[in-house]
C-alpha cells in the first residue's frame, strides 16, 4: 500500500534522524533467548518488574557488565512487521569486595583466592531485562549458566542475547537489566525506535499505511501543526512532554478533517512529542519528538528550568533542578565573595554532577556557608545560578576561602581564593590575601576558621570582618593626622591656604562635571592580569564620579542577554547622554582587530563569540570605516603593554592616548570641552598613575611568565 508522498516532506521540516543500516528482520513470532558459547541460557517469560534492595555478594556471582541494543523487525509476514528491540548483555565473574564480606567470609577470603573454582560446580544467574515505553512495561527473567571450567574471577565469559521488545514507530524506550538479587546498580540505555519516514518501515509496518500526516509551519514566533487529513477521517493528536518515567500532556482530543494547531510558546520543549493515530479501537500509535534539536525548544527549555534550593539545620543543603525535559548539563559548587557578583568555582576535588532533573541532590559539606551558592551549567555556558536565602543562613559575609593540601612528609601548604586564583600564603603579591596572609594563619591555627569541606584537602572559611574594622580605623586615624599637619602647615602659609583652597574649587568643578558622564569601556582579556588591569582603571574613573560600564561588573546581565546584545545597550545608553566608548587596545585587541579587518581594511562578517570585545567589533568596525567615530570614541593604550603605533591605523582617526604618559589628555577627553585648570588635571592624572602602577607591574610579570 502506497505512502504519502509528503511524508517526504515531514522527515525534511522535521529533521529526524537518518538510518544508515537496514534493519534486520526476524521471521519467529516469539521470544528467543540464547548465549554465546559455553554457556547455557533458559528464558522464562514475563516476571514482575521488583528491584530489590542491593546485595554485596558473598562469594562470586555472574552478572551483567555491558548492555546494548539494536532495533530490528520481527515480522508475521513480509509486510506484516512491527519494531522490536534487541538485547545484548555483556557477562562477567565478579568476586566480593573485601569489605563488604562478613567474618566467616574473612576467613574464607584467602582460599577463595588461592583456590580454583571447583570444576564440579557451575555458577548460576537469574537475569532480569526490563523494558519501559510510553504506556507500556514489561519484564522477562532469563536464568543463564556457566560451567565451571570457564568460571575466572574478574573475567568476561561471554554474552546473552534477549529478542525481542515490541516498541512503538517512532518512539523512545527505555531497557534495564540487574540480577535477581541484585550484585550492584542496574543497567540502563535509552533507545529511539525508527519512524515511519525511514522506506523499510513503510514498506513492512502496516501501522504506517494509514499514518495522518502533518507538518509544522512557523513564522517568527508562531509554530503551527498543519493537519491535512481526509474531512471523513477521524483521529486522536496527542501531545506531550515526554519526561523521564513520567508522561506530562498538553493537549488530547479527537479530531476530524484538516486542522491548524498553534502550538503555546511554554510547551515548545525539546521533549515534546506528537502522536496520531486513527479514532479506532487497538490502533497503533506512531510518535514523533522533532523538537529535540530545536534551538528555540532549547531557549524555552532554559527559559523554564529553576534552581531550588532546600536548607535544613546548619549541614543539611539540598538543591533540585525543576524542569519539563532531562537536561545535558552539570551542577558545580562556588564561592561567591560578598559585594561581587562573580561565583568561583570551589576549589575542592568534587566531580561535576550530572543534572536528573526533579530529583534532590544534597551538598556534600561539613558546614553551610551564605557565600557557598550552585551553579548549573550546559555547553560551557552558565544557564542558572542560585545561592542560599538569606533568611535562613543570612547575607554572604566577608570570608575569605582557604584551601589546605599536604605534599611529602605531612608538610601542610595553604591558599587563598582570589579572583585572580588560590594565592599561596605567605605570599609577596599585592593582594588582599597576600597583604592579610599572617593573620589568616594566625586564625587557621587558633580554630578561628570555620571547616567547610575534609577530604584530600580542607576548605576553611575564615572571616575578614574584624580586619576590616582595623583597617578602617587606622585609615580614619591617618587621615585625621594628615589633614591636621596639612592644617598647620597651611596656617604658617597663608599663602598656601590661598592655593589650596583654590585646588578645591577647581577639584569641585572636576568632579561636578564628571558627575554622572557615561564611559563604556572595552578590552580583550588576554589574561587574568591584564583584566586585573582593566578593573583597577575602572575603579579609578569612578572614583572621579564617571560612570564608567565595564563587562567585569555585568557578568550576570552579560550571561542573560549575551555579549552582543549586552554592548549595544551599553553604548546606546552612553552615547544618548553624551558619553564615550573607551577602546583600551592589547596586543590580544590588535590580533582581533586585524582577523577581523580584511586586507583592504573593510570589516568582515561578524561571527558568535562570547568575547564582549570581539562581539562589539561588528558595530565598532563600520562606526570608524564609515566616519561616525569622532566624537564617540577614544582610543587608549598602556605604553609598557603596547606601542600607539602597534593600534591599526583605522583607529587613529579618533585621539590615540598612551597611559600613563598620556593620562592628563585623556581626562580631557572623557571630561568633554569643560574649562579646567591645568594643574587640578595634573594632580588627578598623577593620582591614577600611581593608583594604576602596582595592577600594571602585576600585569606585566604574568604577560611576561604566560609567554615564556
Amino acid at each position: 500500500m502506497p505512502v504519502p508522498r509528503l511524508l517526504l516532506f515531514f522527515s525534511l521540516v522535521l529533521g529526524s534522524r537518518p538510518w544508515v543500516f537496514s534493519l534486520e528482520k526476524l521471521a519467529e513470532s516469539h521470544d528467543d533467548a540464547r548465549c554465546s558459547q559455553g554457556l547455557s541460557c533458559h528464558l522464562w517469560d514475563d516476571v514482575l518488574c521488583l528491584l530489590e534492595r542491593i546485595e554485596p555478594p558473598q562469594d562470586l556471582v555472574l552478572v551483567p557488565t555491558k548492555l546494548q541494543t539494536e532495533v530490528v523487525l520481527r515480522c508475521r509476514e513480509e509486510t506484516n512487521c512491527v519494531p522490536c528491540v534487541r538485547v545484548t548483555l555483556h557477562l562477567t565473574v565478579q568476586e566480593p569486595r573485601k569489605e563488604d564480606l562478613d567474618e566467616d567470609g574473612l576467613q574464607e577470603d584467602a582460599e577463595l583466592t588461592s583456590r580454583p573454582w571447583p570444576r564440579n560446580e557451575s555458577l548460576q544467574a537469574e537475569i532480569i531485562l526490563s523494558f519501559q515505553a510510553y504506556l507500556s512495561d514489561r519484564c522477562v527473567l532469563v536464568k543463564v549458566e556457566v560451567p565451571a571450567a570457564m568460571v575466572q574471577p574478574g573475567q568476561n565469559v561471554g554474552s546473552l542475547v534477549f529478542d525481542c521488545f515490541k516498541g512503538p514507530v517512532g518512539g523512545e524506550v527505555r531497557i534495564w537489566s540487574y540480577t535477581q538479587p541484585p550484585y550492584q546498580k542496574e543497567l540502563n540505555h535509552t533507545q529511539q525506535l525508527p519512524d515511519c519516514i525511514r522506506p523499510e518501515l513503510q514498506d513492512s509496518v502496516r501501522s504506517c499505511w494509514v499514518l495522518p500526516w502533518f507538518n509544522i509551519s512557523a513564522e517568527g514566533d508562531a509554530i503551527q501543526l498543519v493537519l491535512d487529513v481526509s474531512t471523513k477521517q477521524n483521529y486522536v493528536l496527542y501531545l506531550y512532554w515526554n519526561q523521564t518515567r513520567n508522561f506530562s500532556t498538553r493537549f488530547h482530543e479527537v479530531l476530524t478533517g484538516p486542522q491548524n494547531i498553534t502550538l503555546n510558546q511554554t510547551d515548545l520543549v525539546p521533549c515534546l512529542c506528537i502522536q496520531m493515530w486513527p479514532n479506532v479501537q487497538d490502533a497503533i500509535r506512531n510518535s514523533h519528538c522533532p523538537f529535540w534539536e530545536d534551538p528555540r525548544a532549547h531557549r524555552n527549555l532554559w527559559n523554564q528550568s529553576k534552581l531550588k534550593l532546600r536548607v535544613w539545620g546548619t549541614t543539611g543543603l539540598s538543591w533540585t533542578v525543576e524542569a519539563p525535559c532531562p537536561l545535558s548539563a552539570e551542577t558545580v559548587l562556588c564561592w561567591k565573595p560578598m559585594d561581587s557578583e562573580l561565583c568561583h568555582p570551589l576549589p575542592l576535588p568534587l566531580p561535576r554532577e550530572n543534572v536528573t532533573v526533579n530529583k534532590s541532590q544534597d551538598l556534600p559539606l561539613l558546614t553551610l556557608h551564605p557565600n557557598v551558592c550552585v551553579q548549573v551549567w550546559s555547553r560551557e555556558k552558565l544557564q542558572i545560578q542560585e545561592c542560599p536565602p538569606e533568611d535562613i543562613l543570612g547575607p554572604r559575609r566577608d570570608d575569605m576561602l582557604m584551601l589546605e593540601t599536604w605534599g611529602p612528609q605531612d608538610s601542610h601548604s595553604f591558599c587563598a581564593m582570589e579572583t585572580s586564583g588560590c594565592t599561596t600564603l605567605p605570599s609577596t603579591t599585592h593582594t588582599r590575601a597576600a597583604f592579610l596572609g599572617k593573620q589568616l594563619l594566625q586564625d587557621l591555627q587558633s580554630g578561628q576558621c570555620v571547616q567547610l569541606w575534609n577530604d584530600t584537602g580542607i576548605l576553611w572559611a575564615c572571616s575578614l570582618q574584624k580586619y576590616t574594622h582595623e583597617r578602617w580605623v587606622l585609615l580614619w586615624l591617618a587621615f585625621l593626622v594628615l589633614a591636621a599637619c596639612i592644617l598647620l602647615l597651611l596656617l604658617l602659609n597663608r599663602g598656601g591656604m590661598k592655593g589650596w583652597l583654590q585646588f578645591l574649587k577647581e577639584d569641585y568643578r572636576y568632579g561636578g562635571a564628571a558627575r554622572g558622564r557615561r564611559a563604556l569601556l572595552l578590552y580583550s582579556p588576554d589574561h587574568a592580569g591584564f583584566e586585573r588591569l582593566v578593573g583597577t582603571l575602572a575603579t579609578a574613573l569612578r572614583q572621579l564620579q564617571l560612570s564608567v560600564a565595564v563587562d567585569l561588573w555585568h557578568r550576570r546581565e552579560l550571561s542573560a542577554l549575551g555579549p552582543l546584545a549586552w554592548f549595544h545597550a551599553q553604548r546606546r545608553q552612553a552615547l544618548q547622554e553624551g558619553g564615550m566608548v573607551i577602546l583600551l587596545f592589547s596586543p590580544g585587541a590588535v590580533a582581533l582587530c586585524q582577523e577581523w579587518l580584511q586586507e583592504v581594511g573593510v570589516p568582515q562578517r561578524p561571527a558568535p563569540t562570547a568575547d564582549t570585545f570581539a562581539a562589539s567589533l561588528s558595530c565598532v568596525l563600520p562606526d570608524f570605516v564609515e566616519g561616525r567615530a569622532a566624537g564617540c570614541y577614544v582610543v587608549a593604550c598602556f605604553e609598557e603593554l603596547l606601542p600607539p603605533q602597534g593600534i591599526p591605523d583605522l583607529f587613529h582617526a579618533v585621539p590615540v592616548f598612551s597611559l600613563p604618559s598620556q593620562m592628563p589628555a585623556f581626562l580631557r577627553a572623557l571630561l568633554g570641552s569643560g574649562a579646567h585648570r591645568q594643574d587640578t588635571l595634573k594632580a588627578h592624572a598623577t593620582r591614577l598613575g600611581q593608583y594604576l602602577q602596582p595592577a600594571l607591574e602585576e600585569c606585566l610579570q604574568l604577560g611576561s611568565s604566560s609567554s615564556l
